[in-house]
C-alpha cells in the first residue's frame, strides 16, 4: 500500500475547541470510555458531573435504575471505538450522532446514539438511541 494511504498514528491529528459543542461531546465520550475502561468511577463522575446538565443526570440516573446499564453508553458493556458527528441544531439545542463500535473486525457492532447539547452552555442536556438513518 503506498504510503499516502496508509495511516499510522504519527499521521493522525486531533483537535478541538472548548467553544464547539461538538467538540465537547467528543472530548466526553473520549474521556469517558477511557475512564470506564480503565475502572476509575470517580473520574466517570467527575467527567457526567462536569459535561453534564443537573437535570440530565437525574434523569439518567433514572433510565440507569430502570434499565441496569450505563445511560451514557446505553450499555452494559464498553466500546472499542467512538465517532461524533454534527447532525442538527435549533431551538438552542445542538445536535450530534455517537457511533460507538463493539467489537473489532468484521463482526464488530454499533450503535449510533442522538446526543443533545444546550448551546448556551454546552452541556448536555439528552442522550437517546438515534433514530434509523440518522
Amino acid at each position: 500500500m503506498p504510503d499516502s494511504q496508509t495511516n499510522t498514528a504519527q499521521d493522525t491529528v486531533r483537535s478541538g475547541s472548548p467553544d464547539s459543542a461538538v467538540d465537547r461531546v467528543a472530548d466526553f465520550y473520549g474521556a469517558y470510555i477511557d475512564a470506564v475502561s480503565d475502572g476509575t468511577d470517580d473520574l466517570s463522575d467527575e467527567l457526567r458531573a462536569h459535561y453534564l446538565t443537573q437535570d440530565f443526570r437525574q434523569r439518567l440516573a433514572a433510565w440507569e435504575e430502570a434499565n441496569h446499564a450505563d445511560g451514557v453508553l446505553r450499555a452494559q458493556d464498553v466500546p472499542t471505538r467512538w465517532e461524533v458527528r454534527y447532525f442538527d441544531s435549533g431551538a438552542g439545542h445542538l445536535f450530534t450522532t455517537v457511533t460507538l463500535t463493539w467489537g473489532t473486525g468484521p463482526d464488530a457492532g454499533h450503535t449510533q446514539l442522538s446526543v443533545q447539547s444546550d448551546l448556551s452552555t454546552k452541556l448536555i442536556s439528552d442522550i437517546e438511541d438515534a433514530p434509523a438513518g440518522s
